[in-house]
Order: C-alpha cells, then sequence, then structure tokens
C-alpha cells in the first residue's frame, strides 16, 4: 500500500444507538448526516436495514445527500457467516465470495462510499481468519475503511493494513440497548478496558452518552465525555441523539467537534484496572488528559502536567458538576494558577477532561 492518504481517521455519527432500526428511515438518517456536519465530524455512518431504507429516499440518496455536506459515508454489512438464517438483516451474502465481494466494493466505491462495518462474525475458525483478511486485501483497490464488528480481538492486523480503522469484540455502549446489566457494570468495566482490551488495537465501543438509550446510564457527564479520549479508536463512533449533542455547554460541543482521534503519543499517568485511570493523549502541542472513577464512591484524581512533554501554558478542565448530568468547566485557566499536581474531585462513577496547550 505505497498511497494511504485515503486513511483519515476521525469522528462518526452513528444512528443506531438511539435509533435501533433507524437506517432504513431516510428522514431520521438526514438528521445524523446534519448532525456530523453540524459537529465537524468527517464521517456519518449508516447502519444495518439501510438496503430497506424508504420514507423519502433510498442509500444512493443518502450517500449523495452526505456528499454535498463534505460528509463521508461508512455502510454496514453482515458478514453472513454467523446470523444469516430468518430474520437476518441484510445485505446479505455479497462479501463472502471474491467476485461478489470486488464487485461490492467496485459499486460502493462509484457511489463514494469511503468505508464498510462488517457484522455478526462466527467463531475465530481458519476460515474466519482468512475471510478477515480477504476483506481487509480486496479493500486495499477501493480504497475503503474497513470496521469489524460483532468480530473477534484485532491480531496486530492495523500494522500490514492501516485502513483496520477500529474493531469492537467489546461489551460497549451499545448494551445499553440490549440488558440492564451495562448500567450498573459500566463504571468499573470502563476503567478496566485501557489496560485490558484497549491495549491491543483500535476498539470500537462508542462512548461518550450524555442520554439514555433502552437503558440507563449512571455514568456521569465527565465520565462520558473521559471515554472519547481514553478509549482509542480511528473511527470514533459518536452515539448520541443530535438533540443531545445540541445540549451540551459550547465548551463541550467545541471539544467534540476537534476530538482527534489518531494520537502522537499516549501515557498511563495513574489508575488500577477497575478502580481508576488517567491517561494522556497528544496531538500535536495538545495533551488531552482524560480520567474516570470506576468506583460507587467519590474519588479525587490527581495528574501532573509537568510529566508531559511540551510548554505548557493553558488548561481548560471538564469535571463533574452538582450532579451526573452536568459539568464544571474552567476554562483556559493558566496554569500557573493550578497546584502542582492537579487534582480532580470526581463524582462515583465520575470523570473529567484536561486541555493542555
Amino acid at each position: 500500500m505505497n498511497d494511504n492518504s485515503w486513511i483519515k481517521p476521525g469522528p462518526a455519527a452513528w444512528i443506531y444507538w438511539a435509533y435501533n432500526n433507524g437506517s432504513n428511515d431516510f428522514q431520521i438518517v438526514k438528521k445524523y448526516i446534519d448532525l456530523a456536519a453540524e459537529m465537524k465530524w468527517p464521517y456519518n455512518l449508516i447502519d444495518w436495514k439501510w438496503n430497506e431504507m424508504g420514507n423519502g429516499g433510498h442509500v444512493h440518496d443518502a450517500v449523495q445527500y452526505a456528499a454535498e455536506k463534505d460528509i463521508r459515508t461508512l455502510l454496514w454489512y453482515n458478514s453472513s457467516t454467523s446470523w444469516n438464517g430468518e430474520g437476518a438483516p441484510g445485505p446479505l451474502f455479497v462479501l463472502n465470495g471474491k467476485e461478489s465481494r470486488i464487485n461490492e466494493y467496485r459499486k460502493l466505491k462509484e457511489m463514494g462510499v469511503s468505508g464498510i462495518k462488517v457484522d455478526f462474525f462466527n467463531g475465530d475458525g481458519h476460515q474466519e481468519m482468512n475471510y478477515y483478511i480477504d476483506l481487509l486485501e480486496d479493500a486495499i483497490d477501493h480504497q475503503l475503511l474497513i470496521n469489524f464488528h460483532g468480530a473477534t480481538l484485532p491480531r496486530g492486523w492495523q500494522r500490514t493494513y492501516p485502513h483496520m480503522m477500529t474493531m469492537e469484540a467489546v461489551y460497549g455502549a451499545e448494551w445499553y440497548n440490549n440488558r440492564p446489566l451495562l448500567t450498573n457494570k459500566a463504571a468499573r468495566h470502563n476503567a478496566t478496558l485501557p489496560f485490558t482490551w484497549n491495549v491491543v488495537g483500535p476498539m470500537d465501543y462508542t462512548p461518550g452518552t450524555f442520554s439514555d438509550s433502552q437503558h440507563p446510564h449512571i455514568t456521569s457527564h465527565g465520565h462520558e465525555l473521559a471515554l472519547t479520549i481514553l478509549f482509542e479508536s480511528a473511527l470514533q463512533h459518536m452515539p448520541d441523539r443530535p438533540e443531545s449533542y445540541r445540549s451540551l455547554p459550547a465548551p463541550v460541543r467545541s471539544l467534540l467537534s476537534g476530538l482527534p482521534t489518531a494520537w502522537d503519543e499516549t501515557r498511563l499517568l495513574a489508575g488500577y484496572p477497575g478502580e481508576s485511570v488517567v491517561l494522556a493523549r497528544r496531538k500535536g502541542d495538545c495533551w488531552y488528559v482524560a480520567g474516570i472513577n470506576g468506583t460507587e464512591e467519590p474519588l479525587t484524581l490527581t495528574f501532573s502536567p509537568a510529566v508531559l512533554a511540551g510548554t505548557h501554558e493553558t488548561i481548560t478542565l471538564f469535571s463533574d458538576g452538582t450532579d451526573e448530568r452536568n459539568f464544571t468547566i474552567t476554562d483556559e485557566a493558566s496554569l500557573t494558577g493550578f497546584p502542582e499536581p492537579i487534582e480532580v474531585k470526581c463524582l462515583p462513577r465520575g470523570g473529567f477532561v484536561a486541555i493542555i496547550q
């Protein structure tokens, strides 16, 4: 792969978390394209059932509408190796054979689609492993980004195939839809993943849920904001409703609008699996520090800007407010006004983000 200029990381608006079957509705899809444009996110993912799209338009219309707003489209596909029987969502069986796969990739390239999310894989046998590689190999000539969902853990494939942007294989925010289990376990689970799964490769958790889906979340807004930086994924799918993002304070919207998803440096500053984590990521001359409390008790998290490379002058701190659904924002304060080290008081299941420039 000599030219990889087409491989561009970035956030993506994502419809499924709030509207499980929303990709079959052109009008709802348009709302997420509008959100991506408003938030300056480069991508929009149209999820399962896009091949059934109606209510004023079809998938070609949605891709064209996105292109007019300079938004790149990602499309969902069924791998057709696991759930392909009665009731299975399509498109089905179009990626399995090489001739059919290349023909589909060619159509997508001509449509202006930038990548695909392939879902519902069946185990880790040699046939499935070969299928992953075939999907990646054939995507190169058509310049399609790949996201594996309902999949295995990555095996370092992103080093050979940098267009493999992310993989799920995680109990992520989607599970607020499926069962009530995540509600009470999310904080501790989230404080474990940076030490375990996300060390292996890019992880498609879909972080940053500020409203509720079928089952509520009880992590704080500060915690949820921190996840968008704490969890690394070259395609960072932003799952909440358009109206939820619009209701956030302007500085929070600004942070999410300019959110990097590929980093120059990462440093673990503090933490213990399942209890807490403070992680710093650098993009250019700017450090993003994210911390979360995985416990059910208030906790003070501590970090020192002095250990981060570069010359630091200002800090913007997003921390927990008076309750779980509010922020306290200290906007562009001088670092000389903060004690060394910086201590951030977190609510139970709370968190913070600090931007240091």
